[in-house]
C-alpha cells in the first residue's frame, strides 16, 4: 500500500513514479509477445494514421499509416497482461488512491503503448478524460514502462497540479488540446517536467492531468502498458463509451 507521504504527492501533484513494480524478465516477455502480435497484425491494432494527430500520416495507405501504435484490449490479450492489470503490484496502490472496490476500466488505454521510430508522432498537451464518460472526472491510470524511457524516445511529460484546475474553454481547441501560443497557457507550460523511466517503474497519473510526449528519435521502439481505473462510487454512465465493456474489480487477494 502507498504510504501517507506518496498519497499526498499524489494528491499534490496528480502523479507518482513507482520504482521496479515489475521485474526485467516479465517487462522482457511481454515486449517479446508485443513484437510478436505486431508482425502479425494479431488483434485489435491502432495505427499512426488512426490518432490524427498533427503530423500523423493521412490515412493507413499513406506512408508509415500502418505503423502500429496501441495493442488494444491488452486484459484480454493474455492470461499475463490480466494478471498484471488486477494483481497485487499495482491492486494496493490503486486501492489506496481509490478505495475499496476500485475496478480496471476496459474501455480506456487497456493497452500497449508503442512508439516507433520515424513514424510516431508527438501528442499534445492534453488530460485523458477528455472522451471518458464517468460520473467524476477522476481516474488513475497505471503506465508500466516496458523499456527505459526517456525523453529521446518519447517519456511521457506532466504538468504537476494541473489536475485540480479548471480552464477556460478558450485555452483549448476542438479536441481538448492545450492552445500551445495562447497567452493564458503559457505559465503552465513553462511548468513541465519529463517523467524519465527505468524498465519495470510504473507512473501513476490522474485523468485530469495535462501531460505530453514526443516523438521517438532513437532507433528502437518504446513500449508502454497502460491500464486506468476508477472509483467504485465513480461508475461510468450508461450507455456511454465508457461503460461499452465490464468493469474488472481489483482485490489484494
Amino acid at each position: 500500500m502507498l504510504n501517507p507521504t506518496q498519497i499526498a504527492f499524489f494528491r499534490e501533484h496528480g502523479y507518482l513514479v513507482l520504482p521496479g513494480l515489475a521485474d526485467q524478465a516479465y517487462c522482457q516477455q511481454i515486449v517479446a509477445d508485443a513484437q510478436a502480435a505486431l508482425a502479425s497484425h494479431c488483434g485489435e491494432i491502432e495505427y499512426e494514421a488512426d490518432t490524427r494527430y498533427p503530423g500523423a500520416p493521412a490515412s493507413r495507405d499513406a506512408e508509415g499509416g500502418m505503423t502500429a501504435r496501441r495493442l488494444l484490449q491488452a486484459y484480454a490479450r493474455s492470461p499475463e497482461l490480466a494478471q498484471w492489470a488486477t494483481g497485487a503490484q499495482l491492486a494496493a496502490p490503486l486501492i489506496s488512491l481509490l478505495g475499496e472496490g476500485a475496478a480496471l476500466s476496459q474501455a480506456h488505454h487497456n493497452c500497449i503503448m508503442t512508439k516507433q521510430p520515424r513514424y510516431s508522432t508527438a501528442t499534445g498537451w492534453h488530460r485523458d478524460s477528455r472522451y471518458w464518460q464517468f460520473a467524476r472526472a477522476d481516474l488513475v491510470s497505471a503506465w508500466l514502462a516496458l523499456r527505459n524511457e526517456t525523453v529521446e524516445n518519447g517519456c511521457l511529460w506532466v504538468i504537476p497540479g494541473t489536475h485540480k484546475l479548471t480552464l477556460h474553454e478558450g485555452q483549448l481547441d476542438d479536441l481538448q488540446f492545450l492552445i500551445k501560443d495562447h497567452p493564458d497557457n503559457q505559465d503552465l507550460l513553462k511548468q513541465a517536467v519529463a517523467v524519465p523511466l527505468q524498465q519495470g517503474d510504473v507512473l501513476l497519473f490522474h485523468s485530469q492531468l495535462f501531460h505530453a510526449a514526443g516523438n521517438n528519435q532513437t532507433q528502437q521502439t518504446k513500449f508502454s502498458l497502460v491500464f486506468t481505473y476508477h472509483a467504485a462510487d465513480n461508475p461510468p454512465l450508461p450507455g456511454s463509451r465508457s461503460a461499452r465493456l465490464p468493469d474488472i474489480p481489483l482485490t489484494l487477494n
